[in-house]
């Protein structure tokens, strides 16, 4: 939306960061079954540009399981509002801690 966009009408890096965020931290809770909390983003790059009103698809892949905590590779796609034509517009790897209900770090299930 516009309001997502930078000063010269692109769309801002840390809107795209944080829905590559969004969808890790689906990943990380039901893949730990329960509260995961975001501790290290890494490695972002912005490879493509993304329009307003592009369509966006976030996947999200394991690239490691500890005791404690996932380490996931995201990439962002873009999809032309009105074609096919997709650009991957942001990857990253996000680090996720499983939390107990004290706040603590506990074993992945």
């Amino acid at each position: 939306m516009p309001a997502d966009t930078n000063p010269y009408g692109g769309v801002f890096g840390g809107w795209l960061m944080g829905q590559m965020g969004l969808a890790c931290g689906s990943f990380a809770s039901r893949r730990t079954k329960g509260k995961a909390i975001l501790v290290a983003a890494d490695g972002l790059k912005f490879p493509g540009a993304m329009a307003v009103g592009d369509e966006l698809s976030v996947y999200v892949d394991l690239l490691k399981e500890g005791r404690t905590s996932l380490r996931l590779k995201a990439e962002a796609i873009a999809r032309t509002r009105d074609g096919d034509t997709e650009t991957v517009v942001a990857e990253g790897e996000f680090t996720f801690v499983a939390l107990d209900q004290a706040g603590k770090p506990r074993p992945v299930e």
